[in-house]
């Protein structure tokens, strides 16, 4: 068993979230970790100050002002290898502030913003409300979103995350505007739903009335009922008809028609906290169906089910999906 953190090593930080924290700095520095898993990473940083704050006490224990103390770890690294019985004697060692240097790990986008956002939602919860006009807006899971609204405009900014809008006619004739990243959507009085995807790209699915999108390079575009589209910063992709899923997170449920595996995992892990991974090995398998967002164990559960596949947990926060042996 790991050595339990004390109160004046945590100084008031959550224990659960400093052993989080250590698991991650062992993983991101002697894992060769790959794109999917850096994203993994950045979106448990980015759930609260709290994680932040873990994060931060975890990389100061990884730089000891002692020097046997790096000796001490270099030599365990050497000795267990890449193995569990190392893991854990690591991540005692990082508790007890006594871990091996590394090196800091650059992280390119700081979420403080999302942290302090007006509206915001944690990874699995999901929350709706009513806006100053009436307009109904929908929070998916760890979605974050400041309001602006005065005489002249309607404006939401999106941070991160998704949101479902169903805008209503404004009496003064304002404008209602989702700001992103990239560029901005406006509208008189329409459903749609936004959701920042990875690489910088937006996704915009009308469901009522239409939409205009105006990237932030002067590219435009206008959206009707049923359709969807991607854009960057760059330029607006090719509409096509809108996902029958595109909504239904709303609901709870996530409906798969013929989807890669490896897809349907990315996407029951942004309702999970943890680590879920999919074996390359099983990635292309294709799966159809609906499954609960709100139990994704029950979800991994019923594809284990249905599919050659199996669920390997190595603790509550490591999940991996792998070929059924």
């Amino acid at each position: 068993m790991s050595p339990a953190a004390t109160p004046d090593q945590t100084d008031g930080l959550d224990p659960r979230l400093l052993e989080e924290a250590a698991d991650w700095a062992i993983t991101l520095r002697y894992d060769d970790p790959d794109e999917s898993l850096l994203k993994l990473f950045d979106r448990w940083l980015r759930q609260s100050a709290g994680h932040a704050a873990a994060w931060e006490r975890a990389q100061e224990m990884f730089r000891p002002p002692d020097p046997v103390a790096a000796v001490i770890g270099k030599t365990v690294l050497r000795r267990e290898g890449p193995s569990t019985s190392r893991r854990m004697l690591l991540r005692g060692l990082v508790l007890a502030g006594l871990a091996a240097p590394a090196g800091a790990l650059a992280l390119r986008d700081q979420p403080w913003r999302s942290w302090f956002a007006d509206l915001r939602t944690g990874v699995g919860e999901r929350r709706t409300l009513m806006l100053p006009d009436s307009t109904e807006l929908a929070l998916n899971t760890a979605t974050a979103v400041n309001l602006t609204f005065s005489g002249a405009e309607r404006r939401l900014r999106i941070l991160e995350g998704e949101i479902l809008v169903s805008t209503v006619p404004d009496p003064a004739a304002r404008a209602f505007f989702v700001e992103t990243p990239e560029g901005e959507v406006q509208t008189a009085g329409a459903r749609f739903g936004l959701r920042c995807l990875t690489d910088a790209r937006i996704r915009v699915s009308v469901f009522e009335q239409a939409v205009s999108v105006a990237t932030a390079r002067g590219a435009g575009a206008t959206l009707q009922a049923g359709e969807q589209a991607e854009f960057t910063g760059d330029g607006i992709g090719e509409s096509r008809p809108v996902e029958d899923r595109a909504a239904l997170w709303r609901q709870g449920m996530l409906l798969a028609q013929d989807m890669r595996l490896a897809e349907v995992i990315e996407e029951l892990s942004r309702y999970r906290h943890g680590l879920l991974r999919c074996d390359p090995a099983v990635a292309g398998l294709r799966v159809s169906g609906a499954l609960s967002l709100t139990d994704t164990d029950s979800a991994l559960e019923l594809l284990a089910q249905t599919l050659p596949v199996r669920v390997v947990r190595r603790s509550g926060l490591w999940v991996t999906v792998t070929a059924r042996s």
